[in-house]
């Protein structure tokens, strides 16, 4: 797989924050990769491969900048 792979819409939908249980948005981060995005904390999980790593020691934070373009990729519910 490359890259590009993106998660199937449904696989999405059923995919939560493993710290508050929230919902994730895929979006794309600055080097270009995907990632799932939680906003209410600000944390991004890495997608290897096409499967996405809910591990909390896997997540990175996320500055203010990149918050802000994140977030512009999405409209929250």
């Amino acid at each position: 797989m490359s890259e590009e792979t993106v998660i199937d819409p449904t696989l999405l939908r059923l995919l939560a924050c493993p710290q508050d249980k929230g919902s994730l948005y895929l979006v794309r981060a600055d080097d270009g990769a995907h990632v799932l995005y939680n906003p209410r904390l600000r944390r991004a999980y890495p997608i290897d491969s096409g499967i996405p790593v809910l591990l909390v020691d896997e997540a990175r934070d996320v500055d203010e900048a990149e918050h802000e373009q994140l977030s512009a990729q999405f409209t929250e519910d």
